[in-house]
């Protein structure tokens, strides 16, 4: 609904059209766009600026600082700062936005992203030609690029559950990382095959101690109650609320903030999922017009061929199901906004893994002649670690030796087994295995805070909610007709969540120690007390026991084995492992097999 395309250099009549066929996707409405014989630029849900050798492109809902640039249109401020900063200009752009500038005069394309990544930008840069969009498809469709598969792409799909950037899924396509920018030169008679990237934005994290709790308190309500204004704009705005802390928070402040709150909850009929009861007290305690729909097994084959033909890469988080049906029912009653809670984990410590991660840390709090002369060598004594206290303690051993941040996917399917019974042997053989890990020791590293929950919290923003959370919500509200905003990721309130320091964001095993003590008052003790679900999806459950969900199971990887990606015995084992043993464990692993196998299917790859 808000995104942007285009490319440097020449291409065949008929190229655009031909990229829209290739990605299967039809034109947005209200897509405009501007053609030379050197370039092509496009934009929908955005402004588009055509002047003496620059051409600039900005899709979403950008805001200025500066008030005279915030009275333009946003094209046209973009092109002040460009001609004023170059690469520096989106450093003066806040709130969400993609952008791109051609500008003939110095022979470049310049893109860049929002600081959390809301939106996307893929991007191939040739020797003559430097494509872009906001859809890594659409990147893939254009002729000087390809719809080949990288291998590396589908194991980190694998891997991660997603395609995070820089990769993607298409070979010679990258993905811009949130808050970075990437500039494509070229040299004589080139349009853009040199490419130097930067950024331009990171979030600054306080490691030190604070003493002024009421004072930050009251920054923070403000803050929240300013987001959500900001989010609303004046427009009708619905919410996400899953009686969790965050759609609980947004919830309350919108109606606070303009006296009516329509509220969407999904619920489960199933043990152990459903979290209406909470989206309940919510709804009674602020007083919201609440609407509610219970998903059911059938809801799960409606949402299969949807999930595989929206998403321009293969997408694994069950999840999008609970959200494209949320979504579904806010549109179906009229609304075209809706707000999400999304954010509030990564920036103020909600993830149940950190305090895990607190407990294994505290071992290497302990003396080295303590650990390595008597609590290693005591735990590798014969027969202690078959059962009981001595296993135990040599789990917990095991995991406290791996360094941060690779311990927090010692839980990862990839761990389970060697890599050479999961993988076929020549698709292993063309892939980096070491390359999430090494992304994820980048990101974590690429922060000048020295805690390791800043770090952990800096990692989750790029990959949990950056490459996996805002992906679902985005493209299941899109897929909906639903145009989605976040409140909780907002500038301002991201800048103050890194002047929160650690020990407010995870006090002992407390999790956002600081965001819920705050709330409190607000919020209802039932809500601020509750244990975290979310929109968690019984597929597992229903995949055993729905006969038809089975069946659809069975026919996917019958197809799926044929592609020599994964072993015959990998996945005849999980199989049997879900079908006998835990089926909400091992069903995640089946739904990511299921959704690459229906993505590809439905591209004819």
């Amino acid at each position: 609904m808000r995104g942007l395309m285009g490319w440097r250099g020449t291409a065949p009549d008929g190229t655009f059209e031909a990229m829209w066929r290739g990605a299967g996707r039809p034109r947005p409405l209200g897509l405009e766009r501007q053609s030379t014989a050197a370039a092509t630029l496009a934009a929908w849900g955005g402004d588009l600026r055509q002047e003496a050798g620059l051409a600039c492109a900005i899709a979403g809902r950008p805001y200025f600082n500066d008030p005279e640039l915030q009275t333009l249109p946003a094209a046209v401020a973009l092109a002040r700062l460009w001609r004023a900063h170059g690469n520096d200009a989106p450093a003066h752009i806040h709130g969400s936005f993609s952008l791109a500038v051609i500008d003939h005069e110095q022979n470049c394309v310049f893109l860049a992203l929002d600081r959390i990544g809301d939106h996307a930008l893929a991007f191939a840069a040739r020797p003559d030609a430097c494509v872009f969009a906001s859809r890594a498809d659409l990147v893939a469709a254009h002729p000087a690029v390809g719809r080949s598969l990288d291998p590396q792409g589908l194991f980190n799909y694998l891997y991660f559950h997603v395609v995070p950037s820089p990769g993607s899924v298409y070979h010679g396509v990258e993905k811009l990382l949130p808050g970075q920018w990437a500039r494509c030169e070229g040299g004589r008679g080139q349009a853009g095959g040199q490419v130097t990237r930067g950024f331009y934005w990171a979030l600054k994290y306080r490691d030190q101690p604070r003493h002024d709790f009421e004072a930050q308190k009251a920054r923070f309500l403000d803050l929240i109650r300013d987001s959500v204004k900001r989010a609303k704009g004046d427009d009708e705005v619905a919410t996400f609320l899953s009686g969790g802390t965050d759609s609980s928070t947004v919830s309350g402040m919108l109606k606070q903030v303009s006296g009516q709150a329509h509220t969407y909850s999904i619920g489960f009929p199933a043990a152990g999922f459903d979290e209406m009861e909470y989206a309940r007290i919510a709804g009674k305690h602020f007083g919201l017009d609440m609407h509610e729909y219970y998903l059911r097994p059938e809801d799960i084959m409606t949402a299969i061929p949807v999930i595989a033909g929206h998403y321009d890469e293969p997408f694994g988080n069950d999840s999008a199901v609970p959200a494209y049906f949320c979504a579904r029912l806010a549109a179906a009653d009229g609304h075209k906004i809706m707000l999400a809670g999304d954010g509030g984990d990564e920036f103020f410590g909600g993830n149940a893994r950190y305090a895990k991660q607190k407990v294994f840390e505290a071992y290497h709090k302990l003396p080295g002649w303590l650990r390595a002369g008597l609590i290693e060598p005591l735990a590798n004594l014969p027969g202690l670690g078959a059962r009981g206290p001595g296993a135990k303690l040599q789990s917990y051993l095991r995991q406290a030796n791996i360094p941060l941040p690779e311990r927090m996917e010692s839980y990862n399917f990839i761990y389970r087994q060697p890599l050479h019974e999961m993988f076929a042997a020549e698709f292993l053989a063309g892939v980096d295995a070491h390359q999430p890990g090494a992304w994820l020791k980048e990101v974590y590293d690429r922060t000048e805070s020295l805690s390791y929950i800043n770090r952990m919290l800096h990692l989750d923003i790029k990959f949990t909610l950056a490459d996996n959370d805002l992906r679902k919500v985005g493209g299941m509200t899109e897929a909906a007709g639903i145009e989605v905003r976040y409140p909780l990721m907002d500038d301002a309130l991201v800048d103050f969540s890194g002047e929160i320091p650690p020990d407010w964001k995870v006090k002992g095993q407390y999790l956002r120690w600081f965001f819920k003590t705050a709330l409190k008052g607000f919020l209802p003790d039932a809500i601020i007390d509750k244990s975290k679900h979310g929109f968690g999806l019984p597929f597992g459950v229903w995949a055993r026991d729905y006969a038809p969900l089975r069946e659809r199971i069975e026919d996917r990887l019958s197809d799926f084995r044929k592609r020599d990606i994964l072993t015959p015995h990998y996945i005849d084992l999980l199989r049997r492992e879900h079908l006998s043993g835990h089926a909400t464990y091992f069903g995640k692993m089946l739904w990511v097999m299921l959704t690459l196998e229906e993505w590809l299917a439905a591209r004819g790859l």
